[in-house]
Order: structure tokens, then C-alpha cells, then sequence
């Protein structure tokens, strides 16, 4: 199959084709279907030729694939979600095994996840030198069956990041959440980041302007500050300082 022979996207062959686009990710991975490559996890493809490569397959069954989340019949690990095609306006991560797909953030998310970026740094640059705040996308991978792109982490400068991804517990991760993600990052990223022993955990409401932080304390997650308005401090952070309303400006 030659560039520029009637190709199209996943997408665009998964609409023709009454599948998932979940399914045609899977089938490129598996190099059941033929396909051109046209950049970094970048692929396009030619209908008839994907026709041909699938006239065997059942159709029916395969289109009931309709759910957000891809999963193999076994628990995917960071090589297969390395082999996932990039598709955009989204985001990917996997968590215990299971491929998750965000929408990409919205533009108030981004201006505060920003801000707060150079807040961090600020800090992390008087009180350890020799750490560093990292912002989205970077592969953070907790476990074998658990990659995640935090929105924002640090890593003290005890703890560098040496590998891709990234195989070093942060001391802090901080998610800013949004209506597509609030329940993974309340509940399924709370829960793993607890496990895998991340000390500080925040999450950043920018529609309400608001900042839960928890800490580790005996293996389990504890509210230590919640605000909306006012100064932001916290104990674990002594010198950290920030007026929150600023940090929430829309513009």
C-alpha cells in the first residue's frame, strides 16, 4: 500500500466499517490489517485493502465493541499500550490492565495546570535544587499494568528519573480534573497512587476553583487541606504559598 492511496484514519475506517475505533487500534497492533505508518504511533489506511485483509472476520460481533475503554482478554502492560496508535484530541493511560481514553484538557485547565507548574517550580528550586516538576504527557508507569500521565509530579532530587517512562514513586502528583475525568482521578487514580505510595496527592477542580490535598498517612489517603478561596498553604510544604483565586483566574 502506497502513501496517498485513498488513505484514511482509524477513525474515519472504523465509521465506514460500523466498528470500534478501539477494534482497528487492536487489529493494527496485531498486524491483522495492513496499514502505513506516517509518523510516531501515526497510521493511515486504505479501505479496500483493509476489506480484503478482513474477509473472514464477523462483523456483527465485533461491532458491538462500543465502550470507551480497549482491553484485551488480558490485562494490557505498558509494551502493548506503547504499541497503541496516538489519536487526536485524547488522551491515553492504562490502569490495572485496562487502556482508559480522555478527552484532550480544555483551555481553563491548561491555563491553571500551568500556573501552578511555575508555582511548583519556583518552590522546588529553593527547598531541593536538585528536583524537578514534570507536566502531561509523561508516561508514569506505577506498575506493570499501570501507566499514567499525571497532570503535574515532582520528583525530589533523591528520587531523579533516569528511564522512560518514568519507574520512580513521585513525592507529589497533582491532577486537575475535569467532567470527563473527575471519577478517574477521584477514585481510580486516588486508589492507585495510594497503593503505589505516593505521599502527597492533589486534585484541582478549575470549573469549581477548588484544591483537595491529601497525604499518606499509614498507608492510607488523608484530606489535609481543602479551599476555595484564600492563601493556599500546606504543612508538608512549609514556605509554599499561593492566593487560589489568582491561580483559578479565567483569562
Amino acid at each position: 500500500m502506497n502513501p496517498g492511496d485513498g488513505l484514511i484514519t482509524a477513525q474515519e475506517l472504523a465509521d465506514s466499517l460500523s466498528l470500534s475505533v478501539d477494534t482497528i487500534w487492536r487489529y493494527t497492533r496485531e498486524k491483522r490489517i495492513p496499514y502505513v505508518e506516517i509518523g510516531k504511533k501515526q497510521y493511515r489506511y486504505n479501505k479496500q485493502d483493509v476489506l480484503r485483509a478482513l474477509s473472514g472476520e464477523t462483523f456483527p460481533t465485533l461491532a458491538k465493541e462500543n465502550s470507551a475503554p480497549y482491553q484485551d482478554k488480558k490485562k494490557l502492560t505498558y509494551e502493548d499500550y506503547a504499541r497503541i496508535p496516538e489519536e487526536p484530541g485524547f488522551r491515553h493511560e492504562i490502569i490495572d490492565g485496562i487502556f482508559l481514553r480522555d478527552p484532550s484538557p480544555s483551555l481553563q485547565h491548561q491555563r491553571v495546570s500551568r500556573r501552578l507548574q511555575r508555582i511548583l517550580e519556583d518552590y522546588i528550586n529553593v527547598v531541593d535544587p536538585k528536583g524537578e516538576v514534570f507536566n502531561a504527557p509523561l508516561d508514569l508507569a506505577l506498575d506493570v499494568h499501570t501507566v499514567v500521565q499525571p497532570d503535574l509530579l515532582y520528583l525530589p532530587g533523591s528520587r531523579p528519573a533516569e528511564n522512560d517512562p518514568v519507574d520512580v514513586v513521585p513525592e507529589l502528583i497533582v491532577e486537575v480534573i475535569s467532567p470527563a475525568t473527575g471519577r478517574k482521578d477521584r477514585v481510580l487514580k486516588l486508589n492507585r497512587y495510594q497503593a503505589a505510595g505516593v505521599l502527597h496527592y492533589w486534585i484541582i477542580d478549575p470549573e469549581e476553583s477548588f484544591i483537595e490535598a491529601y497525604e499518606l498517612r499509614d498507608g492510607l489517603y488523608v484530606s489535609i487541606v481543602r479551599a476555595y478561596t484564600g492563601t493556599f498553604s500546606h504543612p508538608g510544604f512549609p514556605g509554599l504559598s499561593f492566593d487560589i483565586e489568582k491561580l483559578f483566574e479565567k483569562r
